[in-house]
């Protein structure tokens, strides 16, 4: 099992990495091999359904890149890279939710000595409406009754789904890189803080299990939210996992969420530990998860200021996958030292699915900087699938590419350009 501790987390990355993949010869890195017919590689299901031709367009891919037709580079252990989402690209709803419903209808979040310290963005209305809602009474460090406790159950919920307090306040204040962490998704993992990896994987099963049984459709209450009660592994996504790593793709899970909770349910696709990279808490001395996280791009560890957050999922993998450290994990690499195919659902997605050099796998969620680098589609490898269950209706009116769907670095929206600096027309949602 991997050690989560700093120095730890140092060596055991370095381990995983001398057995991943490796950079391509000059040669390679400006175009792909040359093209196979595939008919000898593993073939994705005919019996599951795609939008239109998607399925064909990535078992062209398959066929192009895998190691089924390109031998040699499983010889000299050049396996090509696929990365995936996880929430809502593999299942449908959000796992790390999913766990947070279940602790909080358990109880297992624990009193932290102060809420103010939970996230190094926390206002003190945060912290005031944290602290008034859960109360003081339970000691520091044992589990707040927020099964029976609605208010405080609902302050929670509120300030992980929009950064808020119940009663509108803004939850997190201050200066951040809006492409590199968004405070509430950092704050997840820092809710369970004083627990173990071991706890949370476990409290992940049984999410797992719960949501996996009901029905499709089903909603929870808790407190005053209504928040989904199911959750499905995508059977397509599961297919093109499998077929990709029968075809001799290395296939990693990147995701902003919790990676205990991550670890959990990629097992479910054959995806293990070491190709699942996600929020990764540093812990202490007793082997307790702390309020600080892995760093990537020469930031070491830190409070949530660099997770797999738009471009921070292109640091993680550059960092993790490719063995580049530093600032230039920051960078978009060589053609050799890219994807061959990514997958992603939201804008958190945008940056290392359009790094890939064979397959931009988008769900159509109508996340506006993902939908507009998607319909521009600007090198014509880019794929959009409705979502495979209870899909979106078709977005009305058009993204405004060309105007505020970039999300800046400091929390701005600006038009979405091209690698050319040409500004992107606003885009119609056409695949629904």
């Amino acid at each position: 099992m991997r050690n989560r501790n700093v120095l730890a987390l140092t060596l055991a990355s370095a381990a995983t990495l001398v057995a991943g993949p490796v950079t391509l010869p000059a040669a390679a890195a400006t175009a792909a091999p040359a093209p196979h017919t595939g008919a000898h590689c593993p073939q994705l299901s005919k019996k599951l359904s795609w939008y239109g031709d998607n399925r064909a367009r990535l078992q062209k891919v398959v066929d192009e890149r895998g190691t089924c037709s390109n031998p040699r580079l499983a010889h000299v252990g050049k396996r090509p890279v696929a990365a995936f989402d996880w929430d809502n690209t593999i299942t449908k709803n959000d796992v790390t939710d999913a766990t947070i419903s279940w602790a909080l209808r358990h109880d297992k979040i624990l009193r932290p000595k102060s809420w103010k310290s939970s996230s190094k963005w926390m206002t003190d209305a945060g912290h005031r409406a944290l602290t008034e809602a859960c109360g003081t009474t339970v000691p520091v460090g044992r589990p707040l009754p927020t099964s029976t406790d609605d208010a405080c159950a609902d302050e929670i919920l509120q300030i992980r789904e929009d950064g808020t307090t119940m009663s509108g306040a803004a939850a997190f204040a201050g200066t951040w890189n809006h492409r590199r962490t968004v405070p509430q998704y950092a704050w997840v993992p820092q809710l369970f803080a004083g627990h173990t990896v071991e706890e949370v994987e476990s409290y992940a099963k049984k999410a797992r299990k719960e949501a996996l049984a009901a029905p499709v459709g089903t909603t929870r209450t808790i407190g005053s939210h209504t928040v989904p009660g199911y959750a499905r592994y995508y059977d397509q996504q599961r297919d093109l996992i499998r077929t990709l790593k029968k075809a001799g793709f290395d296939v990693y899970i990147v995701s902003a969420g919790s990676e205990p909770v991550a670890e959990v349910w990629a097992r479910g696709v054959g995806v293990d530990r070491e190709h699942t990279v996600a929020i990764r808490s540093v812990l202490d001395r007793e082997g307790r998860i702390t309020t600080r996280n892995q760093g990537c791009g020469g930031i070491g560890a830190n409070k949530g200021e660099t997770i797999p957050y738009i471009d921070g999922k292109r640091c993680f993998i550059n960092q993790e996958i490719y063995r580049i450290k530093g600032k230039k994990a920051w960078d978009k690499q060589s053609w050799g030292k890219r994807i061959a195919v990514g997958g992603g659902d939201a804008d958190t997605d945008v940056t290392f699915v359009g790094d890939a050099t064979g397959a931009h796998l988008v769900l159509n969620r109508n996340k506006s900087e993902f939908m507009c680098r998607a319909y521009d589609n600007a090198d014509g490898r880019w794929i959009v699938n409705p979502m495979f269950i209870e899909p979106l209706p078709q977005k009305s009116g058009t993204y405004p590419c060309s105007t505020g769907a970039y999300n800046e670095p400091g929390g701005r929206k600006g038009p979405v350009l091209r690698p050319d600096g040409s500004v992107v027309p606003d885009q119609r949602d056409t695949v629904h």
